[in-house]
């Protein structure tokens, strides 16, 4: 019998060291590439943290606004995407004669003068309004944005057109039919847009984003819930080597605070993802339910050097300069509010 312990150590020391090996990244390749930004909205003036900006109105709890663009539209795409920005992402919503625009929100109550679901108003109503009239950082004392973005509610055309040569558009279709992913389809091909050749993205609930998967195979579109489902997947039996079935050919979310405790990070789980056909996304927040895009210059540096998925990006604005400096075309001025806004975020923490 006293055998049986001492042989149930080695057994035990045996399988430790072979799932070590088997997950160790640095045994891996390194991968091709590098970190690629996602601007999830452009270039955005960004709300306080707090449930009531997540769940109510954010336009009405931002920050102090550091520069006058704002979210979702033509000019906060084009000016992120010359920071540096690889891939934009882009809110659509259909208008009530057909047309694609992007704007955040389904209702126009919170950021606009404007009051009822977009869906309602035709866009020459929609381009009437001011989807800067909101914004406040001080309670309603004062409207800072007023007055800028009369007319800024763009459509997918013009959104497109507004981007230089080889940015990628991650399309958020925050619809749940298929029949939304089959107009979108249709509309890109009017404008000219193949989302294969210019590796685009869909994202949004599963019914368009299988729809979208059938009208162009082998783009890259996915769903927040199948993506969570992969991250937690692959925490719970990754350590085998075997990628799960929710992974493959999908994609994951990998939290910035909670990044090493996926099997193979990175090296190897990314080689594992890239096997298959999946992406992987990165984001703030910890556990396994990333929060969103991270918000300060120094985030970039929690993120592996050998890394060549994606970024979630929640401020460009401030982020992308500290990976892109030589594409940092903000005045002095701004600059100093860049860093000034930086300081209050950390203060915050």
């Amino acid at each position: 019998m006293k055998g049986w312990p001492l042989r149930i150590a080695m057994v035990g020391a045996l399988a430790f060291f072979g799932l070590t090996f088997l997950n160790a990244s640095w045994l891996a390749p390194d991968p091709k590439g590098s970190v690629k930004l996602i601007a999830e909205h452009g270039l955005v003036q960004l709300p306080m943290p707090g449930p009531q900006a997540r769940e109510d109105c954010a336009a009405t709890r931002i920050e102090p606004p550091m520069h006058q663009r704002l979210d979702n539209t033509a000019e906060g795409a084009r000016l992120a995407a010359q920071l540096g920005t690889q891939m934009i992402g882009a809110d659509l919503r259909l208008t009530a004669d057909g047309k694609f625009v992007l704007f955040h929100d389904a209702r126009l109550d919170c950021r606009t003068n404007g009051n009822g679901r977009v869906e309602d108003l035709t866009l020459a109503e929609l381009k009437a309004l001011d989807i800067g009239y909101g914004y406040t950082a001080d309670e309603g004392a004062t409207y800072p944005l007023r007055g800028m973005g009369v007319g800024q509610m763009p459509t997918l055309g013009e959104f497109l057109a507004a981007l230089p040569p080889r940015t990628r558009v991650m399309y958020r279709m925050d619809d749940s039919s298929p029949e939304f992913a089959e107009k979108l389809a249709a509309a890109l091909k009017s404008l000219g847009r193949d989302p294969v050749e210019a590796k685009d993205s869909f994202y949004g609930f599963d019914a368009p984003v299988e729809r979208i998967r059938s009208l162009y195979p082998g783009v890259w579109a996915w769903s927040p819930a199948q993506a969570q489902q992969c991250a937690s997947d692959y925490k719970l039996y990754g350590w085998t080597g075997i990628l799960p079935q929710s992974c493959k050919g999908g994609t994951m979310f990998v939290a910035l605070d909670s990044q090493f405790f996926y099997w193979g990070w990175p090296n190897r789980l990314v080689a594992r993802m890239e096997e298959h056909g999946g992406q992987v996304i990165v984001a703030a927040g910890s556990g396994s339910l990333p929060e969103g895009g991270i918000t300060l210059p120094e985030q970039l540096g929690e993120v592996p050097n050998s890394f060549n998925g994606y970024l979630w990006v929640a401020d460009p604005w401030v982020v992308t300069p500290a990976l892109y400096t030589s594409r940092d075309f903000r005045t002095a001025e701004e600059q100093r509010a860049a860093i000034k806004a930086a300081e209050a975020r950390r203060a915050r923490q």
